[in-house]
């Protein structure tokens, strides 16, 4: 018996028990839809990941102040500044692989008009959007005239701009940050939320040299110290040669001995991205491995379905015998049955699966995609389970004695 007539007498085998075949079917569907979706939710969330990761900057080194001792007690991290601008400069100067920006914040009660809002405002220099990828949606950044002359100029979130401001454009619009008046000269590009749940769109920049001498005021209007030093390594550039490198020549410049601790901190954003990631796709290979129990489940419940056919059609299979079919023929005849339960299983349950990937992004608005390896990976998988459970039935058939097989009632 040639292959097609053989998977035509599986195919007519299996029309003729269409409601046994759909629940034999069911484990499969259920299965295949589960693993589809689980990957999907788990590939969403290594996406939103990553997403959270690239909006703070590619490639970057964020140096902040460390701990110092007064009266032999060492004081918790950032209750000193201890690094400053020109700890930026020379490390742009020493390292030419990498870009460097200064930042100082402060919280300040914003005023435009008859609104208020309350924000975070950051003193920084013309580098910062470039280290940060921060784009300006419109108006322009700040320049070295605008450094030198400590400017009233400021650059508005998103956030900050509707709050303040609404549909209205904010552009050359006049805020009171502390009551000192500033000209809005740009907006940024919406960033949405940071990997510690932060909008860091609720911003507002103005120059380094303006929040130090008309906001800030204080300490911070004599001296060159600041909160937070961000440094963008070139593409290309090993990170973790990078960070050594600056861990060098801060030590050199603030003169600490060998032995002593650092006073600064540095935090390496390649490594929190690669640690996320990492989770990330343990959480998807977790998803898909508990999904995977229903396809196995499923082809349990396809073995024992073909099993009770094999005993039902007992008779059948001795005349087939009999008039010249072979345990071969048997054999295929039984693994086409599975297979074909399998892979018409798989196919309703990618539709499921895809299905039930846009219902829980939209309902849970819980972001979700949908790969094509996920897809294929589960039929696949759906194809080895029918020819796995569907062997030991097919070899059962295939081993029966045609007399026995035709005495059998």
């Amino acid at each position: 018996m040639n292959l097609w007539l053989t998977i035509r007498v599986a195919l007519r085998a299996l029309a003729a028990n269409r409601l046994r075949s759909s629940l034999t079917m069911l484990g499969i569907i259920i299965g295949v839809g589960a693993v589809i979706t689980m990957i999907a939710v788990g590939t969403g969330a290594q996406a939103r990941v990553e997403d959270q990761i690239n909006s703070l900057g590619s490639n970057l080194i964020i140096i902040v102040s460390g701990s110092v001792t007064s009266g032999g007690a060492r004081m918790g991290s950032g209750t000193s500044l201890t690094i400053s601008e020109d700890d930026a400069q020379v490390v742009m100067r020493e390292i030419p692989e990498v870009i460097a920006a200064p930042a100082l914040r402060g919280g300040v009660q914003i005023v435009a008009g008859n609104t208020n809002w309350s924000t975070g405002m950051f003193g920084v220099t013309p580098e910062y959007p470039e280290v940060r990828q921060w784009s300006i949606v419109s108006g322009r950044g700040f320049d070295a005239g605008d450094m030198s002359g400590a400017a009233k100029v400021a650059v508005l979130g998103q956030t900050v701009a509707n709050s303040l401001f609404g549909d209205t454009d904010p552009l050359d619009q006049v805020i009171r940050i502390r009551k000192v008046p500033f000209r809005v000269i740009g907006v940024l590009e919406r960033k949405g939320q940071s990997l510690f749940g932060q909008d860091q769109d609720d911003v507002i920049l103005v120059p380094l040299t303006s929040a130090r001498k008309r906001v800030l005021g204080g300490l911070h209007a004599k001296q060159r110290a600041v909160n937070t030093i961000w440094v963008k390594v070139r593409q290309g550039y090993d990170m973790k040669a990078a960070e050594d490198q600056i861990r060098d020549v801060l030590r050199q410049r603030h003169r600490l001995q060998q032995g002593q601790g650092d006073d600064f901190y540095l935090r390496n954003l390649s490594e929190v991205l690669q640690a996320r990631e990492a989770s990330s796709r343990i959480l998807t290979l977790l998803l898909a491995a508990v999904a995977s129990v229903s396809l196995v489940v499923g082809g349990i419940g396809i073995m024992n379905i073909m099993l009770v056919s094999v005993t039902e059609r007992t008779r059948e299979i001795g005349l087939r015998m009999a008039v010249g079919a072979r345990g071969r023929d048997i054999l295929t005849q039984f693994l086409v049955e599975a297979v074909t339960l399998s892979l018409v299983g798989g196919i309703v349950g990618i539709l499921l699966g895809a299905g039930g990937s846009l219902a829980i992004g939209h309902f849970a608005e819980w972001r979700t995609e949908l790969t094509a390896s996920s897809i294929v990976l589960a039929t696949g998988f759906a194809a080895v389970v029918g020819v796995f459970f569907g062997y030991y039935p097919a070899r059962q058939a295939a081993r029966l004695s045609p007399i026995e097989a035709l005495r059998y009632e």
